[in-house]
């Protein structure tokens, strides 16, 4: 064997000797840690209602169908004013025309009918107390469909911080059962992540309406519950 070769193999143990100490110190330093989520949920009564109401009319031409249409809108709008609903509270949220055939008799060059005109609002009630006669009056002056009702919280920030509470509390019970399962004792916190925080609305509904004299539409708000999620990573000794 020559020297050089020699040299090269001193050399490679030499840089062995040298670096297996070391990653060994590193892999003695890693902390060990655990992950676990946590679901929190904060539940309140909401004080805010959304409604989606709609004009839908019928003509023999397209114009004919949005004037009346626009006619029944404009006092429609002029109804929720009058009973409060404020301008920021009221947003128009679809306008639409569209033709009506007749498929029966021939389907493949069907009979033109005339023309429905669409004009859909999106209305926040800010006082749930009047979600009902609101509804009622809208449809006595012109509204006859309702495209959902969904409840939620004019200010839900106080209801997700107590979800998100409610959320690292059980994160943390969940990391003292295992830790204490597995015999091992819970370190310190060494991350948390906030995930998603929301209040779920329900699945709106299309129906049709009709004017009701005798009584407002009953309207039972409930609870609604927001819900929160965190990550969080603990070192464990």
């Amino acid at each position: 064997m020559s020297i050089q070769n020699t040299f090269i193999i001193v050399a490679a143990i030499a840089l062995t000797a040298c670096t297996l100490p070391q990653a060994s110190a590193e892999n003695e330093t890693a902390p060990r840690t655990i992950t676990v989520t946590g679901q929190g949920e904060a539940a309140a009564a909401p004080d805010m209602a959304v409604l989606s109401i709609g004009v839908r009319t019928d003509g023999a031409t397209a114009a004919a169908a949005l004037r009346d249409n626009s006619a029944a809108m404009t006092e429609t709008i002029a109804t929720l004013k009058d009973l409060g609903v404020e301008d920021r509270d009221i947003q128009t949220s679809g306008l639409s025309i569209n033709p009506r055939y007749d498929y029966e008799r021939n389907r493949s060059n069907p009979t033109l009918l005339g023309y429905t005109a669409s004009n859909n609002l999106t209305v926040k009630l800010r006082d749930l107390s009047r979600a009902g006669a609101v509804i009622d009056q809208a449809v006595a002056s012109g509204a006859n469909s309702l495209g959902g009702i969904s409840f939620t919280f004019a200010n839900p920030k106080p209801l997700q911080d107590d979800a998100r509470k409610d959320a690292v509390a059980r994160a943390r019970a969940t990391a003292e059962l295992l830790t204490a399962a597995a015999g091992v004792r819970l370190g310190s916190m060494l991350t948390i992540n906030d995930g998603y925080a929301s209040a779920p609305s329900p699945q709106p509904r299309m129906m049709r309406m009709e004017a009701v004299s005798d009584s407002s539409v009953p309207i039972q708000a409930g609870e609604s519950v927001v819900t929160a999620n965190v990550t969080i990573i603990y070192e464990i000794n």
